[in-house]
């Protein structure tokens, strides 16, 4: 985006789609999915308009949760050269505005909820938007450079209360459902900060490459890659998983694997040279290694797949 542009983009007045931005539909698009795949997965039957409610609340329940983070973070939003154009730190959108639709949405969601489903659920939903816009934005992001650690958490939670309002308790598989995004979280937002360069240190966001070091975080994405690996191939061992799940999730593992060993092996002056094509590389691809693990699980919910479950 040019500077001509970005001060058009701030000095316009807010319309429909400056509130929707608050919600962070493209990353909330992706804790959707996984609370649908909780729920799709997860045994037993629910009726189609139970479920549509269901994922319909948690979607809102996640966008409002993206707003309050908007709302508190318009300080550093500002100062960051990727988000300085969002809706509040832009003034087209007023802090209390997008607080005000923070508190009402995720009031909203968590009570639908609980009457569409189960009262457990709805408790797992409350929680989770409390654990990401108190406890990551409001707490660990500016605190510490675990933050996307700890943090992690709060994105890691959906396919559990997906799984619960569907069956209104919890189990083995969705737990390795949540420990499998949280795992995911740190290589994913790390690999990012490997090639935004000096955003967060501009920011005053302690992030690991700013505390610790860029070969450090080379080594923490190559550490927390190999953590996760045995938990993706060990969801393939269990009630949602199988042959179809498991063998995707080797091929899967292994390029993930190899990308992680790539930006490990690398120094910041052969990133320079070819404009971090390995960091941007992995980016990518976690994109699509969580998208892609949990769409081996609803294949996996297939009655072809179920005729090859093992015996």
């Amino acid at each position: 985006m040019s500077d001509a542009s970005l001060t058009d983009d701030m000095t316009r007045e807010a319309g429909f789609g400056d509130f929707v931005s608050l919600l962070k539909p493209r990353v909330m698009s992706l804790v959707v999915f996984t609370a649908l795949v909780g729920l799709i997965v997860a045994p037993g039957d629910v009726h189609p308009f139970i479920g549509f409610v269901a994922i319909l609340c948690i979607a809102i329940g996640g966008g409002a949760s993206g707003a309050l983070n908007m709302w508190w973070d318009a300080d550093i939003d500002a100062r960051m050269r990727r988000t300085r154009g969002r809706a509040v730190p832009a003034g087209r959108i007023a802090p209390g505005e997008a607080l005000g639709l923070g508190v009402g949405l995720s009031g909203f969601s968590v009570l639908m909820l609980g009457l569409a489903t189960n009262w457990m659920a709805a408790a797992w939903l409350a929680f989770t938007i409390f654990f990401y816009a108190v406890v990551y934005t409001i707490w660990l992001k500016r605190s510490t450079p675990q933050n996307i650690v700890i943090g992690g958490l709060a994105g890691a939670f959906p396919p559990l209360v997906g799984w619960v309002a569907a069956t209104g308790s919890m189990s083995l598989e969705a737990w390795l459902m949540v420990a499998l995004t949280f795992m995911w979280t740190p290589p994913h937002f790390w690999a990012l900060a490997l090639f935004v360069k000096s955003d967060y240190g501009d920011a005053g966001v302690p992030m690991l490459t700013e505390t610790h070091g860029r070969p450090a975080t080379r080594r923490h994405i190559l550490l927390y890659t190999l953590a996760l690996i045995p938990v993706a191939l060990g969801l393939g061992f269990t009630s949602v998983g199988g042959p179809v799940y498991l063998a995707g999730a080797l091929v899967l593992n292994a390029l993930f694997l190899r990308g992680a060993i790539r930006v490990w092996r690398r120094d910041d002056a052969a990133a320079e040279a070819d404009r971090y094509a390995a960091e941007r590389g992995l980016f990518k691809l976690s994109l699509w290694y969580l998208f892609l693990h949990f769409g081996l699980l609803l294949v996996e919910a297939t009655p072809l797949a179920g005729a090859l479950q093992w015996s």
